[in-house]
Formats: C-alpha cells, sequence, structure tokens
C-alpha cells in the first residue's frame, strides 16, 4: 500500500480570516503580525496604560537580573570579578536566576511586540536586538555548559575567557540594541 504525504500548501489563521501560500513568507509575517496585533489578550494588555507600563517594568528589571547575573559570572571567567569564589559556586548560585529572568524578559518582550508587531516585523533595528540577544543567550548557555569543567583546570583557558567576553559584550550589545529600538523607530 502506498504512503500518502500531504503537502501544507496553506496557513489557516482560524478567527483571522485569511489563509495565505506558505511559499509567501512575507505575507504570512504580516498576518502573523496582524493577527496578534489584534488579538484580545494582547490588546487588553497593550491598551491599558497601567498593564503596558507593568509589563514594560518587568522587561526591563528581568534585563537587569539577566544580565547582571550573567555579566558577574562572566567577570569571575576574566578573573576580574569574585576571585574569592568559586566560579563554579557562583554559576550554579546566580544561573537560576538567570533562567528565570530569561523567561520573564522573552515573555514581556513577546507581549510588547505582539501589541506592535506590524510596525516590529519590518524593522532591521528590531532585528538586530534580536539577533543579539539570541547570540548573547547562546554564548550564555557555553558559559553555563563550561565553567563547571573551566573551574577544574589549574588555570582557566584563554579561549574560555574569550567566550566570557564576547558573552559580556553581546549582552551590553542587547541592552543598546533594546534602547536603540524606540530611539531609532519611534516604536515602543
Amino acid at each position: 500500500m502506498p504512503v500518502r504525504v500531504q503537502v501544507l500548501k496553506k496557513v489557516d489563521f482560524g478567527n483571522a480570516g485569511c489563509s495565505i501560500p506558505l511559499g509567501d513568507f512575507p505575507n504570512m509575517l504580516v498576518h502573523l503580525g496582524e493577527w496578534l496585533q489584534h488579538n484580545s489578550v494582547v490588546v487588553v494588555l497593550n491598551g491599558t496604560a497601567w498593564t503596558a507600563a507593568a509589563t514594560e517594568v518587568v522587561h526591563y528589571f528581568s534585563m537587569f537580573v539577566l544580565v547582571g547575573s550573567i555579566a558577574i559570572v562572566d567577570l569571575r571567567v576574566l578573573g576580574v570579578a569574585a576571585r574569592s569564589q568559586s566560579a563554579s559556586l557562583l554559576a550554579e548560585r546566580l544561573f537560576p536566576w538567570m533562567w528565570a529572568a530569561l523567561a520573564l524578559n522573552v515573555l514581556s518582550g513577546f507581549l510588547m511586540f505582539a501589541g506592535a508587531a506590524l510596525s516590529y516585523i519590518p524593522n532591521s533595528t528590531f532585528h538586530v536586538k534580536v539577533t543579539v540577544v539570541l547570540l548573547a543567550v547562546v554564548f550564555g548557555v557555553i558559559v553555563q555548559w563550561g565553567v563547571p569543567k573551566w573551574d577544574h583546570l589549574p588555570a582557566i583557558p584563554a579561549w574560555a575567557k574569550l567566550v566570557a567576553l564576547v558573552s559580556l559584550l553581546l549582552w551590553v550589545g542587547a541592552i543598546i540594541a533594546g534602547v536603540e529600538v524606540p530611539a531609532l523607530s519611534g516604536i515602543g
């Protein structure tokens, strides 16, 4: 008996009342943005001054906790801070804070994005910000995985210090890019 494979040719956005051919990716993003922006939960959260302000406060506070916790570990790997403490012990204490803050930051960032999705989707400054944040997360994970191994060596290897430095610079870049999105585009 031959196996039948059905190839999706359209994506249906349900109640948004539209379906788009899969080959039309830019149009699909626009329709997704429209759907997000008009979602009732997103409209309520972004349409009320106090909820929009609370979302921004959560977003910025979680970014400070996120960057602060990874920066302390990065600086420890670089040998600049907390030299009297084990890098592994420091990382063990701070990485749970980093992951919790990252979760809050992604959630609040998504809610802020969804409220003005049609403005963010084509914005190149926003694309840079997201790219830098994703790279920073990747380097943060590399540092988290590496710290227990590096800490047991007689000295932290130079390449590990380079990874920590790149991680630190990417997080600083993420903050700068986050500030530049509203400054350069007027969004947010």
